[in-house]
């Protein structure tokens, strides 16, 4: 499909078809296509919780104000934008250091590059929580291009109480 049919044919669907499953294959390729989306540094700061066991799903439903599509979809994706994974020594942040390596960034540039990090996402809660979020997005807007494109309908969720779902999912403080 051409992306800018991607464009014409992506809708947040409300009503889910509860018969229609989605494959592992299927839901894996989704995601790894939209993990080929842009991020700041490619630090790639997201994490997803897979959420298809309909025990989970009820816990959901119920932290997410009853809306039915949690019951009706195959598969729930919880997107958990991490706050911290601009810092030296973050497994994100070192994974993307070698790669950079690899792809031919002198090894001396580390400290500029922790530098940098730190300064843009580092110097206040309020640049973390953005850094975190806005590269979540770039990837949740992916994910549901890379949905369509293998025939998938997805919806953006809003509306769950989010202490409650982080006590219940065990989601880590440095995500939002």
């Amino acid at each position: 499909m051409e992306f800018s049919d991607l464009l014409e044919k992506r809708r947040a669907v409300n009503f889910f078809d509860p018969s229609k499953k989605v494959k592992k294959a299927t839901l894996k390729k989704i995601i790894e296509k939209a993990s080929k989306c842009p991020s700041g540094f490619n630090l790639q700061p997201w994490q997803l919780i897979v959420v298809e066991d309909d025990k989970k799903k009820e816990i959901l439903y119920r932290l997410a104000w009853n809306q039915e599509k949690i019951k009706e979809a195959s598969v729930i994706l919880i997107a958990l934008a991490d706050m911290d994974a601009w810092k030296e020594s973050h497994v994100f942040f070192e994974k993307n250091f070698n790669e950079m390596v690899k792809a031919g960034l002198p090894k001396e540039k580390r400290e500029w590059l922790a530098g940098a990090t730190k300064k843009l996402y580092g110097s206040s809660i309020e640049r973390s929580i953005a850094f975190a979020n806005k590269n979540a997005g770039l990837f949740l807007s992916t994910l549901m291009f890379a949905a369509k494109d293998e025939g998938v309908d997805s919806h953006p969720m809003d509306g769950v109480d989010m202490e409650s779902e982080r006590k219940e999912f065990k989601i880590p403080k440095n995500y939002w």
